[in-house]
């Protein structure tokens, strides 16, 4: 490759600058091994001899203790010859180290990226001009042909040709970029024997940075990050737009602990729902869900007898103490929830019958009983020293959101820390290899339901006790697009076996976040539905997007 200023160097020249630090920090480590020998050395082997001897079911019990006494034994001695040369090997390391410091910036690496900076321009010559030539031959055979179907097969060449010569300059960018990372690295690569893998944060944090960068790739981040960046945008103007329109601060404490609030009982939705779309599905009756649990609490927790009924049946709770009215809520909350979700999830499971008309068919159902039931009517509110009993403020601090924590990290635990969830991101990835290797397909979809049953609950019982009561059948309308949008938007794939907890986290607050600064200044319901449809789109088409791009 031709030279640009003089400052490409060959593999030659580069080897020769790297020499003298080489054979330097080498001596060094030859010293620091021969230290090690009799001492770390010996101790890492003889506690993989000790593991080896543990895990021998061939030895008996007394054979495997003799033998492990031996290698304690040989441990001790190991250990005292490190401690003797533990003095010399620091400072033989901190004279490799300082060495480096001195030396292998200014004298290697710097001159690389010069080089491999040269290298990208003499690539990029090479390239324009590659094209040019292509241009020109191609317009030269061009005006040598008449016929129609002969000039549309030398364009057919003509793009080839270019694409070929796009291919050759990307791989030349590509090698320089690994040679220019290759180099960066060789240094950890000496710390790296010299301290046994051990680094300081900062060298980590280098190492992390350099590695981001090497690995970077636009489209691929453009692909999972543009949703938020846009996102990140409109929240951006209406915290600028709001005080101008409405003259007050939508950024401050209390609206952030606002939505936080609101967040909470969404996110109980949101990470019940994420499981579902993990295999695939999804969960259209969580709006009625919450609408027949609402109904549910205020009943039981009302703050005397109820004026409505129930199938012509007036219930009466308030002779109990105020902690069994709570439970018993919540109880009744998760067991209904949980029974209509299993429904769904057996149908779905046994019949293959789509999640769409299962968990349709149970939203009609649900919404029907409870409104026939109900006649419609609401509930009024619960008593009001339950909320300050379960959900109180702590100095101005809204605990509800604990409640959600405790959710993120319990629903995180069985996602990622037991069989159950693992065998969830086995079947949404591929049911038939799941099912071959063992899992039990039909458990695995009726135990994502019953989860998500378990959280809607959860979840409905804390939105009753976060809006004191006003239970009716008609509430939650919508809160199922909600939630799934929340997912979709945090990165649980539609195309199953994709998602994270955090996503979902993140999907429920940007949500609500959005709505809330949509509410403040004054934007009309039917708006937002049609900015929460938008975002549903974007969301989907990069998700597709990216599984395109997999395929």
């Amino acid at each position: 490759m031709p030279t640009v200023s003089g400052k490409i160097l060959s593999v030659e020249e580069e080897t020769k600058l790297i020499q003298p630090i080489d054979s330097y920090v080498s001596e060094i480590q030859k010293k620091v091994d021969a230290l090690r020998a009799n001492g770390t050395t010996r101790i890492v082997e003889l506690q993989s001899s000790i593991d080896a001897a543990k895990s021998d079911r061939v030895l008996t019990k007394d054979e495997r203790d003799s033998l492990i006494n031996g290698y304690k034994a040989q441990m001790e001695k190991a250990k005292e010859v490190e401690s003797q040369n533990k003095g010399k090997v620091s400072e033989l390391i901190a004279d490799a180290e300082n060495y480096l410091k001195a030396h292998f910036e200014t004298e290697y690496l710097a001159p690389v990226k010069a080089s491999c900076a040269a290298e990208r321009e003499a690539a990029k010559a090479a390239y324009q001009k590659r094209l040019a030539e292509l241009e020109k031959e191609h317009q030269a055979s061009i005006a040598g042909i008449s016929d129609q179907a002969e000039i549309k097969d030398e364009k057919y060449v003509y793009k080839n040709k270019q694409f070929d010569a796009k291919v050759t300059y990307q791989q030349e960018l590509q090698q320089i970029k690994d040679r220019e990372h290759e180099a960066f690295a060789y240094r950890y690569h000496m710390i790296d024997l010299l301290r046994i893998g051990k680094f300081t944060f900062t060298e980590n944090l280098a190492q992390r940075w350099e590695n981001y960068k090497y690995t970077f790739n636009t489209r691929t981040f453009l692909l999972n990050n543009g949703l938020y960046i846009a996102i990140a945008l409109v929240f951006i103007a209406l915290c600028a737009i709001t005080p101008a329109v409405k003259g007050t601060q939508l950024l401050t404490m209390q609206n952030v602990l606002n939505i936080f609030q609101q967040a909470s009982p969404r996110m109980f939705l949101a990470l019940g729902v994420a499981g579902l779309i993990l295999q695939t599905g999804t969960d259209l009756s969580i709006g009625r869900m919450v609408g027949m649990s609402m109904v549910a609490s205020t009943i039981i927790m009302h703050a005397g007898p109820n004026t409505g009924t129930v199938f012509g049946v007036a219930f009466d709770f308030s002779t109990m103490p105020l902690v069994a009215q709570i439970l018993l809520a919540l109880v009744v909350c998760i067991v209904l929830c949980t029974a209509f979700s299993a429904i769904a999830g057996f149908f779905t499971a046994k019949f293959k019958m789509h999640w769409f008309i299962s968990t349709m068919a149970n939203m009609l159902v649900i919404f029907g009983l409870v409104t026939y039931a109900t006649k419609g009517v609401s509930f009024g509110s619960i008593n009001p020293k339950i909320p300050a009993m379960v959900t109180p403020r702590v100095g101005g601090f809204p605990t509800i959101i604990l409640w959600a924590v405790a959710a993120i990290v319990v629903v995180w635990f069985i996602w990622n820390k037991t069989t159950f969830g693992k065998n969830m991101f086995a079947v949404g990835g591929n049911p038939e290899a799941a099912s071959v290797s063992g899992i039990n397909v039909f458990a695995v979809s009726i135990g994502a339901f019953i989860l998500a049953g378990i959280l809607y609950g959860f979840g409905s019982w804390l939105e009753c006790i976060r809006m004191v009561g006003s239970g009716s059948a008609a509430y939650g309308q919508g809160w199922e697009m909600d939630a799934i949008a929340a997912c979709v938007v945090g990165g649980v794939s539609f195309t199953g076996g994709i998602g994270k907890i955090s996503g979902v986290t993140v999907g429920v607050l940007i949500f609500t976040a959005l709505t809330y600064a949509l509410t403040i200044l004054g934007i009309d319901t039917n708006l937002q539905f049609v900015f929460s449809g938008l975002i549903i789109l974007v969301a989907v088409t990069l998700d597709c997007l990216k599984y395109v791009q997999k395929k």
